[in-house]
């Protein structure tokens, strides 16, 4: 009998209140405070997805031979009419990948599967985003729980508290 190693493609690793704290800091200092002067709004800051969803996304990946999935950031058209409180915000979407040997080595192939319009890519998005959407009436309240403010100095502008 053959015994065959499956290869573990984990990249990632459990981290602490202190890490998440540390990069989100980062991000809002960075990032956050210039794509909201660009965009003229508070851009967002989170997203929230179900575990339900999530689920149901990695098993329709795993069906389709998926081992993977790659997240892009993106943005919303500055037009955006299905959501126009999302317009111009950043956004994240979910790509289910393959892993695959190539010549140059191992790469994570976006997935594309055949829909009643042709070939089209396994993907998901509509995020809840937070701004716009962060009244905590509004979400779950396990959702409520934020990671704190962040002091945020503008120089000439002042001080910004996120």
């Amino acid at each position: 009998m053959i015994t065959i190693e499956k290869k573990s493609l984990k990249v990632g690793k459990y981290v602490n209140t202190e890490h998440v704290d540390t990069v989100v800091r980062n991000y809002k200092q960075e990032r956050w405070v210039y794509n909201s002067e660009r965009i003229g709004k508070e851009d967002s800051l989170s997203g929230w997805y179900s575990i339900e969803e999530m689920e149901e996304f990695i098993e329709r990946a795993k069906q389709s031979g998926g081992d993977g999935i790659r997240i892009y950031f993106g943005a919303y058209p500055t037009d955006y009419a299905e959501k126009p409180e999302y317009a111009g915000r950043q956004t994240l979407v979910f790509v289910a990948t393959k892993n695959k040997e190539t010549e140059a080595g191992p790469a994570n192939k976006d997935i594309y599967i055949q829909t009643e319009e042709g070939s089209n890519i396994l993907a998901y998005n509509a995020v809840y985003l937070c701004p716009p959407i962060c009244n905590p009436r509004e979400i779950s309240p396990s959702a409520r729980k934020g990671l704190g403010i962040t002091i945020v100095d503008q120089g000439e502008k002042g001080m910004s508290v996120i």
